[in-house]
């Protein structure tokens, strides 16, 4: 450990030095210089906690020596007092590594990259849309409590309250690192306003969370891409109705379509049919590597696909159970309300944490 933890000080100190070099700069493409400058600070924090670590191990050796020391021994305060100093560096040195462990751990890229938040209802018929709603609400409260900024781009409406489908940009710190879990299918367990015998139904929505990418990261070439201008139709105004101003993107490669027409300006649409598009595009590659490198033990946590069921939401019991990890909240509201999911997002890192724990050690063993 301690002979890679010193490979990556030589790497990070070379990545400066040509950070430094004009240079060396000038010959680098913008996406070089972005992922060059990610590389160097995930590289400092981690030789910062390794000179942490280092640090309180030379007190720990310096208070072991005094307390050999046979003037120390004379003095019983000195010597319970050098004790109690020595047995607070050991925890804390243990502290110390556990974080130290952590930065070591391999790193998505995406984690701090803005995200969009897609939620359409499944099955279920009126109360999926209307339970799709419920979740929308309660990703905007999350997003409210996080500091996030929270951008509606489009929205089709399925009766009152209810909702067919949602995309949503949340711009942030760490977005999508702390939501990546949610992509799967939520389902609620409840008994509908209209049901007259009290019976419980059950309905579905599906949730995707996919990493915003920049312009630099996925490029789109325009031959790739049939641009069709239709007229919008649907709620919107009347203007909206008489204009060219709907956009469908057909990304002939891969087959991907995004139509937008939530907007009355063209351009607005076409914006915002290209950014869920450049995140379609970024989400299916990551997806590609992720099934590279995934195997069986990696699991538990989920694989974010989409026809997974990750949560269940039971209002008879008053109970929100996530199945990837077998945790359960009786407080239905606080999670709806955005306050208590931090819970879910924040087991579900530690249960990730774990995980990749167990398979660096697996590869030093």
């Amino acid at each position: 450990m301690q002979a890679k933890l010193e490979g990556m000080k030589n790497v990070q100190e070379k990545l400066l030095a040509d950070l430094n070099d004009p240079a060396s700069t000038e010959a680098m493409t913008a996406k070089q210089f972005g992922e060059t400058t990610k590389q160097l600070h995930d590289l400092t924090v981690i030789r910062d906690k390794y000179d942490e670590v280092v640090t309180k191990l030379q007190d720990l050796q310096s208070l072991e020596q005094l307390l050999t020391d046979p003037a120390t021994a004379q003095d019983e305060d000195l010597v319970e007092m050098t004790k109690e100093e020595i047995r607070e560096t050991r925890q804390t040195v243990v502290d110390l590594e556990k974080e130290l462990l952590i930065t070591l751990l391999p790193k998505d890229s995406a984690d701090e990259a803005n995200a969009l938040l897609e939620i359409r209802a499944g099955t279920g018929g009126d109360e999926a849309g209307l339970f799709a709603a419920d979740i929308l609400r309660m990703y905007e409260r999350f997003a409210e409590t996080q500091g996030w900024r929270w951008e509606m781009i489009s929205c089709t409406h399925d009766g009152l309250g209810a909702i067919k489908d949602a995309t949503v940009s949340i711009s942030g710190s760490n977005v999508f690192g702390q939501l990546k879990f949610e992509s799967g299918v939520h389902r609620v367990q409840r008994v509908p306003a209209t049901e007259t015998q009290g019976r419980i139904h059950t309905s579905t929505i599906t949730v995707a969370i996919m990493p915003q990418p920049t312009e630099v990261q996925v490029q789109i070439q325009d031959a790739d891409v049939r641009v069709d201008v239709f007229r919008a139709s649907g709620s919107g105004g009347q203007k909206v109705n008489t204009t060219d101003s709907a956009i469908r993107l057909t990304h002939l490669p891969t087959g991907i379509v995004v139509a937008i027409q939530d907007e009355r300006s063209n351009q607005k649409n076409r914006a915002k049919a290209f950014t869920i598009l450049r995140a379609k595009l970024f989400d299916l590659e990551r997806e590609r590597l992720a099934n590279e490198r995934r195997d069986s033990r990696r699991k538990q946590v989920g694989s974010g696909s989409r026809s997974e069921k990750i949560r269940t939401y039971n209002f008879p019991q008053n109970r929100v159970t996530d199945h990837r990890i077998n945790k359960t909240l009786h407080e239905l509201e606080g999670v709806l309300n955005g306050e208590s999911l931090l819970e879910f997002v924040q087991a579900l890192r530690v249960e990730e944490q774990a995980e990749l724990l167990m398979a660096m050690n697996e590869e030093e063993v």
